[in-house]
């Protein structure tokens, strides 16, 4: 049986590796779109799609990190 002390540990490790892989997944798609954009010549109004999606997961990254270190703090 799993002591609840390490669940929690598990659970924040878990989230932790999630906005890991959010964080370096958003930054190589963003990059790819920049250039898949600029090799089609894609006007900038679509361009800004990819940029406002990409800050998107950046502030959910964010917002899910302060709850992890919130929930280390308590």
């Amino acid at each position: 049986m799993t002591h609840p002390d390490r669940e929690k540990q598990l659970q924040t490790a878990r989230q932790a590796r999630m906005v890991a892989f959010v964080i370096a997944g958003t930054m190589l798609l963003w990059m790819g779109a920049q250039w898949i954009g600029g090799q089609m010549g894609l006007e900038a109004r679509f361009v800004f799609l990819f940029d406002f999606a990409a800050l998107a997961a950046f502030f959910w990254a964010l917002v899910v990190t302060y709850q992890i270190w919130r929930k280390r703090q308590g």
